[in-house]
């Protein structure tokens, strides 16, 4: 889950990069992508992938 709102977000960077929409600081292409970085190591560290029935 966290792997497409990685990829949701790295979307998002790049079309705010490749239109050069002028946004305040907080949702800036690149700290949107290190928002996406930041899930793709949680989705990789094991994290939000979902829930495991123990039996």
């Amino acid at each position: 889950m966290l792997g497409i709102v990685a990829a949701v977000l790295f979307f998002i960077a790049f079309l705010i990069n490749a239109t050069e929409i002028s946004t305040n600081q907080v949702f800036s292409s690149g700290n949107i992508m290190l928002l996406g970085l930041t899930a793709l190591a949680l989705h990789i560290a094991g994290i939000g992938a979902g829930w495991a029935r123990r039996r």
